[in-house]
């Protein structure tokens, strides 16, 4: 079976009733909302990459919020006070890279940067679930060894195959 990209998985979370709010508010046909949603994704994961591979405070920051959404979800009462359902810290980082995706989103498809931003509101609710759903199916990534395949306790998803492997997993989709 092959590996979905990253767009396809949003496209799929946001499926057709988001696709059509964003044809909607692009004034556009279905056709012309998933082109713009995978040039806005792009955009979005390029500088999540970009960002992460800097050496300073940005690029712990986006580090940071990657190791955040590989950690295993809480459970119980735990979970009340939010966690990556509540955002967290990845969708700070999103929000970041937002302004400059929608920038350089609307320089490229002519759209007003308003609309290219409205989109992307619309798309961080979805990208956070598609990191949390790309981390959790790479539980058992190389160099993880666990009970079950989960990581062993206290480890952080990069300590095992390190940040690139991380971004692979969750941005990429790269199994190895």
């Amino acid at each position: 079976m092959s590996e979905s990209s990253f767009q396809d998985d949003v496209l799929g979370e946001l499926g057709q009733d988001g696709l059509t709010e964003i044809a909607g508010l692009l004034g556009t046909d279905a056709a012309g909302a998933r082109e713009t949603v995978t040039t806005t994704v792009g955009a979005m994961t390029g500088g999540l990459q970009e960002k992460a591979g800097a050496a300073d405070a940005d690029g712990d920051e986006v580090r940071e919020a990657l190791a955040e959404v590989a950690e295993p979800p809480l459970q119980g009462v735990a979970t009340l006070g939010g966690g990556l359902l509540g955002g967290g810290l990845m969708a700070g980082v999103l929000a970041k890279v937002s302004k400059p995706v929608a920038a350089a989103v609307s320089k490229k498809t002519g759209i007003p940067v308003a609309t290219v931003s409205r989109v992307i509101e619309l798309l961080i609710p979805v990208l956070l679930a598609v990191f949390a759903k790309r981390a959790a199916a790479g539980q058992g990534a190389p160099g993880q060894e666990g009970a079950a395949g989960a990581p062993a306790s206290g480890t952080a998803p990069a300590a095992g195959g390190g940040l690139g492997d991380l971004l692979g997993q969750i941005l990429g989709g790269v199994k190895k």
